[in-house]
């Protein structure tokens, strides 16, 4: 599996102008909605309208991968996304369906979000992907000092050191805690 970047605040806003203005408002609210909800690509694409309880700001999903469930409070942010693809495409089941004639109905594909993602991150020299989202929402919460136990159980992870590890922070790194902080 290749490395690929956490985006930082500034660059998470930075890939969502580029996507919105180059590649299509589906792309920029699948970046934004993903980075908010932190899920894999595969259960953020296969989101559907009838998945989220606006009223109690909800999203309730089994994950795929590992077929834990799950429950999302959605922020604003997300929150905002969702009421405006509803009200532009009142017609549509899925969260990010597609339009054309030859997926019609159908959710956008990961192949096609992945293509776009890759282009935008070498237009702006950031090493992205898919994935991407849900690290950066990890690392912003790292680097916000929220404890690495919520992080996991934020990612679905079943251990601390699988986030730790997720999240690039090498042994060397929590060792340099001990020469930082003498109290």
């Amino acid at each position: 599996m290749n490395i690929v970047d956490a985006a930082d605040k500034q660059q998470i806003a930075l890939v969502h102008a580029l996507l919105n203005s180059k590649f299509g408002e589906i792309y920029a609210d699948i970046w934004k909605v993903g980075v908010n909800l932190s899920l894999r690509i595969s259960d953020l694409l296969s989101l559907k309208y009838t998945d989220f309880n606006l009223h109690d700001r909800t999203l309730n999903l089994t994950e795929s991968k590992t077929g834990k469930a799950k429950s999302i409070r959605l922020n604003q942010t997300a929150i905002n996304i969702i009421t405006k693809r509803k009200q532009d495409h009142p017609s549509d089941v899925w969260l990010f369906q597609v339009h054309c004639n030859r997926a019609k109905n159908k959710p956008i594909s990961r192949i096609s979000v992945s293509r776009v993602f890759k282009d935008a991150g070498d237009m702006l020299n950031l090493t992205i992907n898919t994935h991407s989202m849900r690290k950066s929402r990890g690392m912003a919460m790292f680097n916000d000092g929220v404890a690495i136990e919520k992080i996991a159980h934020v990612l679905n992870h079943s251990n601390t050191t699988s986030t730790l590890r997720y999240l690039g922070i090498t042994r060397e790194e929590i060792m340099k805690t001990y020469d930082d902080y003498e109290l």
